[in-house]
Protein backbone atom coordinates (compact mmCIF):
# COMPACT_ATOMS: atom_id res chain seq x y z
CA UNK A 1 0.00 0.00 0.00
CA UNK A 2 1.23 3.64 -1.23
CA UNK A 3 1.81 6.18 1.75
CA UNK A 4 0.30 9.50 0.74
CA UNK A 5 1.60 12.53 2.41
CA UNK A 6 -1.53 13.90 4.71
CA UNK A 7 -0.31 17.27 5.27
CA UNK A 8 0.93 20.20 3.12
CA UNK A 9 2.13 23.67 3.58
CA UNK A 10 2.85 26.07 0.92
CA UNK A 11 5.46 28.04 2.82
CA UNK A 12 5.36 30.96 0.43
CA UNK A 13 1.81 31.80 1.05
CA UNK A 14 1.98 30.94 4.93
CA UNK A 15 2.36 34.85 6.97
CA UNK A 16 2.80 32.66 10.61
CA UNK A 17 -0.46 34.19 12.29
CA UNK A 18 0.00 30.53 13.99
CA UNK A 19 -3.80 30.33 13.90
CA UNK A 20 -3.71 26.80 12.23
CA UNK A 21 -1.09 25.77 14.98
CA UNK A 22 -3.95 27.07 18.17
CA UNK A 23 -6.79 25.10 16.10
CA UNK A 24 -4.93 21.60 15.86
CA UNK A 25 -6.07 18.91 18.24
CA UNK A 26 -2.84 17.41 18.51
CA UNK A 27 -0.31 19.52 18.38
CA UNK A 28 0.85 18.37 14.97
CA UNK A 29 1.99 21.93 13.74
CA UNK A 30 4.36 24.70 15.00
CA UNK A 31 5.79 28.21 14.07
CA UNK A 32 9.28 27.88 13.47
CA UNK A 33 11.39 30.84 11.85
CA UNK A 34 7.65 33.09 11.04
CA UNK A 35 6.43 30.01 8.88
CA UNK A 36 4.23 26.97 9.91
CA UNK A 37 6.09 23.37 10.36
CA UNK A 38 4.93 20.27 10.57
CA UNK A 39 6.31 18.63 13.96
CA UNK A 40 4.49 15.33 13.91
CA UNK A 41 2.81 14.00 11.13
CA UNK A 42 2.48 11.05 12.45
CA UNK A 43 -0.31 12.34 15.00
CA UNK A 44 -2.56 14.10 12.37
CA UNK A 45 -6.33 12.72 12.75
CA UNK A 46 -6.93 14.69 9.41
CA UNK A 47 -9.53 16.66 10.78
CA UNK A 48 -9.44 19.88 8.80
CA UNK A 49 -9.21 22.46 11.38
CA UNK A 50 -5.40 23.81 10.40
CA UNK A 51 -7.03 23.52 6.61
CA UNK A 52 -10.34 25.36 7.54
CA UNK A 53 -9.13 28.03 9.78
CA UNK A 54 -6.06 29.31 7.38
CA UNK A 55 -6.68 32.83 6.00
CA UNK A 56 -4.26 32.00 3.40
CA UNK A 57 -5.10 28.73 2.22
CA UNK A 58 -1.48 27.85 2.87
CA UNK A 59 -1.91 24.39 4.66
CA UNK A 60 -3.90 21.71 3.09
CA UNK A 61 -4.49 17.83 3.46
CA UNK A 62 -4.20 15.65 1.14
CA UNK A 63 -4.12 11.81 0.95
CA UNK A 64 -7.73 9.91 1.18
Amino acid sequence: METLELLYVVEKWCKGCGICVNFCPKNVLEIEDGKVAIKDLESCIQCGQCELRCPDYAIYLGGK
